[in-house]
């Protein structure tokens, strides 16, 4: 019969990747990690790894054991804190999953807030495009995300928290010889199609929204460079390389010391949205739960404030 180590075993092998890796993180010795294997599968009457030369994948007799290994893990965890009283006063690890752009004004006041009032609890966070977070919460490989878009499917529960006004720029001096209004007042969306553009690739969240906009209003996006990174999408701008349009908040310094210059978006108005998303397909320990609420208040409070420029509250 399997027990609770082994099912522990097995899912840190599989997430390390390798036996190897999977004996350091357990300081367990390799030997043992693999006898522990053999004896599920022999449990089981089925072929749970792959062995690679990188080191293993779960086979699909695995992939089925690491999920309900994975819920039974968690529902201990669970049980554990009920049992230990930390109701209030929780401890563990809780990781976060956030874009790069929202992890530069979130990370610091939520770290410092859950360090303050949760002292015993580990938070994590990770940063990657939108798409990538929401398969590591689909994966189960982390607790919480902020998305940029909502989550429609079956076992992830998202919550609209704040919306974001993109706007238009380019460099200083101008390019070429494009006629402007004065900076800070709108510019047609229409307009801002047909201009020569540097904007991130096909697939990246703000990218599709653009895209989304230009089908709607039946224009095609005159798109010269593709890059994904900001500052190089900002550094590029500036050495008057095209135009771009990017979120208030990104591009606030570079306006006030005078290297680029903005204008908002109308006809319409290019809005994204944030959301805070968990999965329900495995019951939240106290530390989740405590670390979900905090980072709902912190995103709200950062917007209120005026510290994530551009940002509104969405109230429900």
């Amino acid at each position: 019969m399997i027990d609770l180590r082994q099912l522990r075993y097995f899912v840190a092998i599989v997430e390390q990747g390798s036996l190897s890796r999977a004996g350091n993180f357990l300081h367990v010795a390799q030997p043992a990690l693999s006898r522990h294997v053999l004896n599920m599968e022999a449990d089981l009457g089925a072929t749970l790894l792959f062995r690679t030369p990188s080191g293993v994948e779960p086979t699909e007799a695995g992939r089925i054991l690491l999920r309900h290994a994975r819920i039974m893990l968690d529902q201990l965890t669970v049980a554990e804190e009920e049992i230990r009283g930390h109701l209030n006063d929780p401890e563990g690890e809780v990781r976060l999953g956030v874009p790069g752009t929202i992890g530069q004004i979130l990370a610091v006041p939520l770290i410092t807030a859950v360090h303050l009032r949760y002292p015993k609890i580990k938070l994590r966070i990770a940063e990657a495009m939108s798409g990538f977070i929401l398969e590591w919460l689909r994966d189960e490989r982390i607790d919480l995300a902020v998305l940029y878009g909502q989550a429609a499917e079956h076992g992830i529960h998202t919550e609209q928290l704040l919306a974001e006004g993109l706007q238009f720029f380019g460099p200083a001096d101008g390019l070429r010889s494009e006629q402007f209004p004065p900076p800070g007042s709108d510019l047609s969306f229409g307009r801002v199609a047909e201009l020569p553009l540097i904007l991130p690739d096909k697939g990246h969240g703000l990218r599709d929204l653009l895209d989304q906009h230009a089908k709607a209003a039946a224009v095609e996006l005159n798109t010269i460079i593709d890059v994904d990174s900001y500052s190089n999408i900002k550094a590029l701008v500036a050495e008057g390389l095209g135009y771009s349009v990017l979120p208030r908040n990104a591009i606030t310094a570079e306006v006030g010391e005078g290297r680029l210059r903005s204008w908002t978006i109308s006809g319409p108005q290019v809005v994204r949205h944030i959301y805070l998303a968990h999965s329900t397909n495995r019951p939240m320990t106290n530390a989740v739960s405590v670390v979900l609420a905090l980072a709902r208040e912190t995103l709200r409070d950062l917007a209120r404030t005026g510290r994530w420029i551009g940002a509104q509250v969405i109230d429900r």
